[in-house]
């Protein structure tokens, strides 16, 4: 792995981008991304600006929209959520019926979107297990918050019982209620900084908890799509921690019939000009070009990209090749 130098300063502009006239062209590379308010979206656009290829980040309803755009030949390229990816590559949840994607194939995976406790700081709540017997907001059904959730209380033996009230708020509503004192806790899976955690700290002086002991090395063991992460220290003030957690990633996935010399180009773009694409949002201040080729992807390496990791020679024997293509 060649090295990489640290991080660039990152200011409140990185975060107004736009797409040069040549991404409007009509036979411009698309990127699915998501909601045009969410961290997906603005990933897409910086991508958009660092290639040297006609482009065009196009917002979605999110992953699994995304994953059935790409596997009908919609769009080329597209980001999705780890556990999602692992998903359409296995046929498995969602895409049962739609059987295993064996068109898929990745790219590299971007941001952490850190499982997130955020607590009330009078509630005594100092780790996962201080949850029982609390008011707890899981998330919605269907959101990707609840399902770390309740992955996280399969492998801890908890039930909804466990729990003195469970809460299914969506995550534009769940700071607000715990600084009205209706829940003690919510959990959220997002990158960060993120203004909805941003909201209960600055509001009602929330505090973020560490997750982390053996229950989550379990689940990081079981489910290749979950990694340990991290919540940069004074993302939401000067006093606030580094917190130790674990998490999914946001991943870039292509399909198998994509070309590879416009892939190619792609992934250099993106590694190239990599302090320039970091500076884009806080969120990709820690990326490094070893954890991207690795952690979140289930899929098979695109030709393209593999063509470009072997010229940097980052992957450096065929032992590595073998286990990232298969």
């Amino acid at each position: 792995m060649k090295p990489v130098s640290g991080l660039v300063a990152i200011g409140l502009t990185s975060l107004l981008l736009w797409t040069s006239p040549s991404a409007q062209a009509d036979d411009a590379l698309t990127i699915g991304t998501a909601s045009p308010a969410g961290v997906y979206h603005l990933a897409g656009r910086a991508i958009c600006r660092v290639v040297d290829i006609p482009c065009n980040a196009e917002s979605s309803d999110g992953s699994s929209a995304n994953l059935r755009a790409l596997r009908q030949g919609e769009v080329e390229v597209a980001l999705a959520q780890s556990d999602i990816h692992f998903y359409a590559v296995n046929g498995s949840e969602a895409f049962q019926e739609a059987g295993p994607d064996t068109g898929l194939r990745s790219l590299f995976s971007l941001h952490s979107e850190p499982f997130t406790l955020v607590v009330r700081r009078d509630s005594g709540i100092e780790g996962i297990d201080d949850l029982v017997q609390r008011s707890v907001n899981i998330g919605n059904p269907g959101s990707g918050q609840r399902g770390t959730m309740l992955r996280l209380m399969d492998a801890r033996g908890w039930s909804r019982s466990s729990f003195r009230v469970v809460n299914d708020l969506p995550a534009d509503q769940q700071s607000m209620e715990l600084c009205h004192g209706n829940i003690d806790a919510m959990v959220y899976t997002v990158g960060h900084p993120n203004p909805s955690v941003a909201q209960a700290i600055r509001l009602c002086n929330a505090a973020l908890i560490d997750v982390e002991g053996d229950t989550i090395d379990r689940l990081v063991e079981a489910y290749p799509f979950f990694s340990r992460t991290w919540i940069a220290g004074g993302l939401y003030g000067p006093d606030q921690p580094a917190v130790r957690t674990f998490g999914v990633r946001a991943t870039l996935v292509a399909s198998a019939h994509a070309d590879p010399d416009t892939i190619y180009r792609l992934v250099a773009g993106v590694f190239d000009n990599f302090q320039r694409f970091k500076a884009y949002h806080p969120a990709f201040g820690m990326l490094t070009p070893e954890a991207m080729i690795r952690d979140g992807l289930t899929a098979p390496l695109h030709e393209g990209a593999l063509r470009y990791y072997r010229e940097q020679e980052w992957i450096a024997d065929e032992a590595m090749t073998a286990e990232l293509t298969h």
